[in-house]
């Protein structure tokens, strides 16, 4: 898979964002990071637990958002992390997406991980989360658990299609 320039999605992202009421924005500094950290903040299928964090800013948005267009249409979707910074690390994974819809919305949220980390394959978005073993050190799982993701146009949400021990 091609990974193209996420312009076109920052673009409808600002556009999106620009258009909501003055009184339910919030400031921002014109970053991915901060778009996303609103989004995800304001969004009611965001768990409340990560919308009060966001905005206490006990937990925040990774600044490395990965952009791929997951859903076929030929526009950038944009892959979230959310992290504590500790040693939880990623706890949140969300895809936003502009995909038969008129604004920026959820395709795909995961609220409860474990120090997770990403990848694009192909169209696939990959989640891997460690699997650890009796004496297993934080740093250092015996195994990982890696779910394979893919979009359905039927359901318009990405939906899990396997899941695997690496």
């Amino acid at each position: 898979m091609r990974l193209r320039p996420a312009a076109p999605l920052l673009a409808a992202c600002w556009a999106a964002f620009a258009a909501a009421p003055a009184h339910g924005q919030t400031a921002v500094t014109g970053t991915p990071q901060s778009l996303f950290t609103h989004e995800i903040a304001t969004d009611k299928g965001t768990a409340a637990d990560i919308r009060s964090a966001l905005r206490g800013k006990r937990v925040f948005v990774d600044e490395d958002i990965t952009f791929a267009d997951l859903t076929g249409d030929g526009r950038q979707d944009a892959i979230i992390r959310v992290d504590d910074g500790g040693a939880a690390g990623a706890f949140a994974v969300y895809v936003y997406s502009t995909d038969g819809a008129s604004r920026l919305r959820a395709i795909y949220r995961n609220q409860r991980l474990f120090r997770a980390t990403v990848a694009v394959q192909g169209a696939a978005l990959l989640v891997t989360t460690p699997r650890y073993a009796a004496g297993d050190e934080l740093c250092c799982p015996a195994q990982s658990l890696q779910r394979n993701l893919t979009w359905s146009a039927r359901a318009h949400r990405l939906v899990l299609r396997s899941t695997q021990r690496v």
